[in-house]
């Protein structure tokens, strides 16, 4: 079992060479030694009475070997000369482990290496194909009794739990969605998975995120997967474009068209109300004229004469008897300058 904190004190075994040792030094003395003793006793376990809980931690208080409770941050008191022993577990840290790759430096400009872990980070998928791999997992410690106490290695449980649970999305999708569009949904499923499993084993853990670093082909067929990829983006911009013009030119048209059909029931209408216009005056002058003939067709005649008279540049009058030729002047027409002639 990892050693989560102070565990069990060693301070029974220093007491044992401590006493041997003054033992041996004080063996003619043989009043001075227990007095000694008694003291280094004492000293011991007033320092090992007190224990210090950090911000980010939860002390886990055992009592002979039995749990007792546990420590929130601050100063506490224990029983001494390892009746009470104390595990400090970061329950309030989020906790990080790294597949396919390791930080080296974590720093302002934080570096990380590959170096030796190949097996870890190549995976494959379902359509038989290869990804290289890289993701974390972020979890907290919930119960950090059960994390220290339940299993053995806590750590390494989660870390191949979690591998596990790569390689079996990983295999059930095809190396398209691996590497380009489903990456999200695929860590969704993984941390729901992991999450499942973990609550199982019981060991307290709550997973806050699995994703996916950086996944790539292998090196030996990167340059070929990288120009499909291109062939892809560029087949989903032409795609793009096209809708882009189908968008544009078809409401476009379609507005054109309904403009035609509008002006055309327009025209329609227009001449449908013309034509019953002209009809409601002939048949009103048919009625005038079966009063009154004769008034009607000498009204018809000036009323025609009136419209069309005005459209002539030259008019002349004729005598009845077929003699000269009589202009009249078209005194309503204007001159060049403006005025009448």
């Amino acid at each position: 079992m990892q050693d989560w904190g102070n565990g069990p004190d060693d301070l029974e075994k220093k007491v044992i060479d401590i006493t041997n040792q003054l033992k041996n030094k004080f063996q003619p003395h043989k009043g001075v030694l227990p007095l000694l003793i008694v003291v280094i006793l004492l000293a011991i376990g007033a320092y090992s009475s007190f224990y210090e809980v950090d911000t980010e931690e939860t002390g886990v208080v055992l009592r002979f070997g039995e749990f007792s409770s546990v420590s929130e941050p601050g100063l506490h008191f224990k029983l001494p000369f390892g009746i009470e022993q104390v595990y400090l577990v970061p329950t309030g840290r989020v906790m990080k482990e790294e597949f396919g790759f390791r930080t080296v430096t974590p720093d302002v400009r934080t570096t990380y290496t590959k170096n030796g872990l190949e097996e870890e980070s190549l995976t494959l998928t379902g359509d038989l194909n290869v990804s290289d791999v890289e993701w974390i997992v972020q979890f907290q410690i919930a119960d950090p009794f059960k994390f220290i106490f339940r299993i053995k290695d806590p750590i390494g449980t989660i870390r191949d739990v979690a591998e596990a649970m790569v390689r079996k999305a990983i295999g059930n999708a095809n190396v398209t969605e691996v590497l380009t569009t489903e990456r999200a949904l695929l860590a969704g499923q993984i941390e729901q998975n992991l999450q499942s499993t973990l609550n199982s084993y019981d060991i307290g853990v709550r997973i806050v995120t699995v994703k996916f670093q950086d996944v790539t082909p292998p090196d030996p067929v990167k340059a070929a997967f990288n120009e499909v990829n291109e062939s892809e983006q560029q087949k989903e911009s032409l795609i793009f474009q096209a809708r882009e013009q189908f968008n544009r030119e078809v409401p476009r048209a379609r507005g054109e068209a309904k403009q035609a059909l509008q002006e055309a029931e327009g025209y329609a209408v227009e001449r449908i109300n013309k034509a019953r216009g002209e009809t409601n005056r002939f048949m009103a002058l048919l009625t005038e004229y079966r009063k009154a003939p004769t008034v009607t067709q000498r009204r018809i005649y000036l009323e025609t004469l009136e419209e069309v008279l005005p459209r002539l540049d030259e008019i002349y009058i004729m005598d009845e008897k077929g003699g000269s030729l009589l202009p009249l002047l078209p005194l309503r027409k204007p001159l060049e300058g403006g005025e009448p002639k």
